[in-house]
Formats: structure tokens, C-alpha cells, sequence
């Protein structure tokens, strides 16, 4: 069974063959797709079954795109919520425990009433149990010392902590693009 279009995203690849991004994963729509296709911005590597076609013609879906131009990564990630989950690996930094982003929150290490600033040198991953049993103490008063020190990830770091999520969906073509630095298990 063919998939319908919106179910064919292609993965973006810098021009260096590398994703532009592990987490969230650097995904075009079709649309976008096709559209960058036909202004000669991206390179088809490779397809998916799936045709598109319009009145006088027909257009097989790109499923890997590689941009003609290299785009360099940012140096520094911008401090987001989702940010610093991610550097923290979705982990409490108070338990030690994984959670899905929806149950987790970020504490400041040092609250901010006590002078704490929101700076990723002061924030981590927490669940709500443990944010609430830090409440505005400081870590050492209440025994709730981070397992990890906050610190400002670089964008490589980002990316490879992204890696050890991957997406719900994984078509086929993209596994090459994805783990081709992985190391091969022996024959």
C-alpha cells in the first residue's frame, strides 16, 4: 500500500551528507520538498515509491535531500525549555530517573529568590516530584545536589545526545544518513 503524501517526509541533509539536525530530526514536508527541488536548492539522494502527479506531469517523492549549499551549525543552541531537557538527556538531575518531556519541568539549581538567574549554568531537568521536594531551598540545605552540574552545551553536544532518541518514524533510506558513523557490529 502506497502512503499518502503527508506521510512522506523527506530528511534534510546539509551538504556535507550529515542531518541538519538529530533532535528534532531535519524533516521537510513533500511540499517543501518538491518546491525546493524545483528551484534547485537540494540534490535528490534518494526516493520513495510514492508518485505526485499534476496535470501533465508526474513526480516521484524525494525521501533524502542534500542541500547544494553547506550550512554551518550554530555554535551556541539557543537556552530553551526543550534545550535543556535535552543536554540533561530527559533525566532528572535530582533522581536519576527518565521521563517523557510532558512530566518533566526545569529547577533552578539556585533559586530565584535567592539570586538564582535563569541561565543555563543555574537550570536542569527535573521531575515535578523532586522539584517540589527541592522547593526554594538551596541543594546543599535540602540534600538535593544535581548529579550533573548545568553547564551551556555546544550545538555538537546537543546533536549527540539527539542521536540517542530517534524518531517514531524511520523510513529505510534514511538509516544510512542517520548512523553512518555508528560503529558496524562484526560479521
Amino acid at each position: 500500500m502506497v502512503p499518502p503524501p503527508n506521510h512522506c517526509p523527506a530528511l534534510v541533509l546539509n551538504a556535507d551528507f550529515r542531518p541538519l539536525s538529530y533532535f528534532p530530526l531535519s524533516l521537510w514536508s513533500w511540499q517543501e520538498t518538491v518546491k525546493a527541488v524545483f528551484l534547485e536548492r537540494v540534490n535528490i539522494v534518494s526516493h520513495y515509491d510514492r508518485v505526485v502527479r499534476s496535470p501533465n506531469s508526474e513526480f516521484r517523492l524525494p525521501s533524502v535531500i542534500s542541500l547544494k549549499e553547506f550550512v554551518p551549525a550554530s555554535r551556541r543552541p539557543a537556552f530553551t525549555r526543550f534545550n535543556v531537557f535535552l543536554r540533561d538527556r530527559f533525566t532528572c538531575q535530582y533522581c536519576g530517573r527518565p521521563f517523557p518531556t510532558h512530566e518533566l519541568t526545569f529547577d533552578h539549581v539556585i533559586p530565584r529568590s535567592r539570586g538564582g538567574r535563569t541561565t543555563w549554568q543555574n537550570v536542569i531537568t527535573s521531575c515535578s516530584a523532586c522539584n517540589l521536594a527541592k522547593g526554594n531551598q538551596m541543594p546543599q540545605v535540602c540534600g538535593m545536589v544535581p548529579l550533573s552540574p548545568p553547564f551551556q552545551p555546544s550545538a555538537h553536544e546537543l546533536q549527540e545526545n539527539g542521536r540517542a532518541f530517534p524518531p517514531n518514524f524511520l523510513h529505510e533510506s534514511w538509516r544510512d544518513f542517520l548512523y553512518w558513523d555508528t560503529e558496524l557490529d562484526p560479521l
